[in-house]
């Protein structure tokens, strides 16, 4: 059957970590009889299960899910990679349905999709080099004073804590001598989907209390375990993330496992923080509680349409 002259959906569940937008996106997918595009960057590794909070056997049995999974920490994989396969699975899917979730706390990997991702130009691999050797002499606040003044527009939107993300925009500076900020927002591609963007939230002290508890179940079923068997590979970028840089530290002595623990459910509520910074400027986005019922919300998409 010829769908072309249909119009295409991509619905979108966003919001910060541990606020329910699985459960959410399930209950989506079942309603419109279709599957969900997951953009969580950290739930792509195979080897990252517990704390990335990889939905479980039920979850993933209940809808069909693209991108769980489906790539290792030792394979080069960016943003651009993710767009493009995104974009061209659901060229796929729409050939077959008019709706499709998306759902993920990854703000970069959620605007690839639905705005299409800026164009950069190839950077010498030499800059990144002397950026990661000054990084390992001279501590993250060289990043940071470097990009402040570089890019102080960036400088003010970037996770600051984050080096990977600080290098990324640094070598761009350097590279191009043009700020990495005038590469954003650039011409997007165009895309043959209308987005609908849902966002659950709560209040701080809720979401802070949601996340205490999502720790603690992860450390209960065996994070600290899986953080060591991947300790001898902590260097890879992949690793570079909340839930277990802290327990490396633990197993470098540099903290308790005690301390370990406290410092993931600290560094993931600033996460969380970050996260809704970032959604919030998404203009198109319906907001609801996170105790909303999945059938308000299916009302309002359909709607939206």
């Amino acid at each position: 059957m010829n769908t072309t002259h249909r119009k295409k959906y991509l619905i979108t569940v966003i919001g910060p970590t541990a606020i329910g937008k699985t459960a959410m996106a399930i209950h989506i997918a079942n309603y419109f009889n279709t599957s969900i595009i997951s953009a969580d960057s950290r739930q792509f590794f195979k080897e990252m299960a517990i704390g990335t909070a990889v939905p479980g056997k039920e979850e993933l049995e209940a809808a069909k899910h693209h991108f769980i999974q489906n790539i290792s920490i030792f394979d080069d994989y960016s943003v651009g990679d993710f767009e493009r396969e995104a974009i061209d699975l659901l060229d796929n899917l729409y050939t077959e349905q008019d709706f499709v979730v998306m759902a993920g706390g990854s703000g970069l990997y959620v605007d690839a999709v639905l705005k299409g991702f800026d164009e950069f130009p190839d950077i010498e691999l030499s800059i990144r080099e002397d950026l990661i050797a000054e990084y390992e002499s001279k501590g993250i606040t060289y990043l940071q004073n470097k990009l402040q003044e570089l890019d102080p527009t960036h400088y003010e939107r970037v996770a600051k804590d984050n080096p990977q993300r600080m290098m990324r925009a640094l070598e761009v500076c350097i590279g191009t001598g043009k700020p990495y900020s005038s590469f954003l927002n650039q011409k997007k591609n165009e895309r043959n989907f209308t987005p609908i963007v849902i966002g659950l939230e709560a209040d701080r002290e809720i979401m802070y209390n949601r996340i205490n508890m999502r720790v603690d179940i992860m450390v209960n079923n065996g994070l600290i375990e899986e953080a060591e068997a991947l300790y001898k590979h902590k260097d890879l970028n992949a690793l570079q993330t909340v839930g277990y840089r802290e327990l490396f530290s633990y197993f470098d002595g540099e903290l308790t496992k005690e301390e370990a623990i406290e410092e993931i459910k600290k560094n993931t509520r600033r996460f969380a923080k970050r996260q809704m910074t970032w959604f919030r400027r998404n203009e198109a986005a319906k907001w609801f509680d996170y105790q909303t019922p999945p059938s308000t919300i299916i009302n309002y998409i359909k709607d939206t349409i």
